[in-house]
């Protein structure tokens, strides 16, 4: 028996590669994806080989995260309840496609991952894997009576890599859990399970306390062509290239940290803390163009059809049939999202101060209040009284 793991290097992981190869008689083939995790990946593909791995691959997958899955997601406005920017659950059915590839390519029967049966991570996954593999076998250990029972804490878990000669830092665990990628860094766990906890400085990674950001604004300039952005500050970029221009700008200024409790799709609530600098830029940004170019009344029914877009982002549904046909028409509405947004970034805000398009549908003679601009006035008298009439009627009924 083949099985693909999803394998980070860390002890949870580094046990499960063992306990697979014990429990289920396999062969384990590693794989972690690159989603922008940087230095977490350093020296993997020896790790795993050194815990008993077959083979580890470690696939640069950053390019068509940002192209394939980041900005159809920002094309269509996705955010989360109270402000929850995904991006977590972006990243997941881009891991678990290529898990399956993996199987597919390496003969293997199976894909394992490490998520535990009270988080999304889990259905997230697997909803992929079965999407596109609908005969795939999925091994998920901390689901496994038998697993749990084995491992009743981190203690067990290091006699056991100790036993088995599987390399782990034994470290002081910390205290909450961390998953970084190209788009966010998600915190929870641990001392952030009280929501009266406030996060410790010290914690994030991607930008600095607004507190101690530059006393000087600085403003950036971002460019969209049928809702996707294409250039910053006047220089064209690969969506790639964006996500990494505009995070580090906005990690400068200590743009994108959110605290939040939400609801998981299993049913509980969860607190999490997040660092999205690049992409709360983005969002503001692309918001900014479309306030310009898109139509009312499409803009009206693209914002109704965001919360149900976000649900299916956030409980794993990427490669449903619903998230396909609503990014279809999302796409449509952002066809006409073409123009450039000017943001000033300064302590922790990114704020909208222009914005232009070629093709804009404001009229700044029709709209002031200098002027008629092609507007009659009087116009408007026939209009509110039709929009009245309902009113009036029931009122006399009265």
């Amino acid at each position: 028996m083949k099985v693909v793991l999803a394998y980070s290097g860390g002890l949870d992981t580094s046990v499960i590669l063992q306990w697979i190869k014990e429990t289920y008689n396999a062969e384990v083939i590693c794989f972690a994806a690159d989603v922008g995790q940087e230095e977490e990946l350093k020296g993997l593909k020896a790790k795993a080989r050194k815990s008993g791995a077959l083979k580890c691959y470690v696939d640069d997958l950053r390019e068509e995260f940002a192209r394939d899955f980041v900005f159809p997601m920002i094309r269509a406005g996705a955010v989360y309840e109270s402000g929850y920017l995904l991006g977590t659950s972006i990243a997941r059915p881009l891991i678990a496609k290529r898990m399956v590839e993996i199987a597919v390519k390496e003969g293997a029967d199976a894909i394992a991952h490490g998520a535990t049966g009270k988080g999304n991570d889990q259905v997230r996954f697997e909803l992929t894997a079965y999407a596109l593999r609908p005969n795939i076998k999925v091994i998920a250990p901390w689901r496994e009576e038998r697993y749990r029972k084995q491992f009743s804490g981190r203690n067990d878990m290091l006699a056991y890599c100790e036993k088995h000669g599987i390399p782990v830092e034994a470290s002081a665990k910390k205290p909450y859990s961390m998953d970084r990628n190209l788009l966010h860094i998600s915190f929870e766990g641990g001392i952030l399970e009280d929501p009266w906890n406030e996060p410790p400085a010290d914690m994030f990674k991607l930008s600095v306390s607004p507190e101690r950001a530059p006393a000087k604004p600085e403003y950036v300039e971002i460019e969209f062509k049928a809702g996707n952005a294409v250039a910053v500050n006047g220089k064209k970029l690969s969506p790639l290239g964006v996500m990494q221009a505009l995070n580090k700008l906005g990690g400068k200024h200590g743009v994108g940290r959110i605290d939040l409790v939400e609801n998981r799709f299993v049913g509980m609530k969860s607190r999490g803390v997040y660092e999205t600098p690049g992409g709360t830029i983005l969002y503001r940004a692309r918001e900014a163009v479309e306030q310009l170019t898109m139509d009312r009344e499409v803009l009206h029914l693209r914002n109704s059809l965001v919360p149900q877009y976000a649900k299916l982002v956030y409980n794993g549904f990427w490669f449903a049939p619903e998230r396909e046909m609503l990014q279809a028409a999302m796409d449509d509405a952002a066809a006409t999202v073409t123009g450039t947004a000017r943001i000033k970034l300064f302590k922790g805000s990114a704020t909208v101060v222009g914005r232009k398009a070629a093709k804009s549908l404001y009229d700044p003679h029709m709209a002031s209040f200098e002027g008629a601009g092609g507007y009659d006035q009087s116009d408007a008298t026939g209009f509110i009284k039709l929009n009245a009439l309902r009113l009036r009627v029931r009122a006399k009924t009265k």
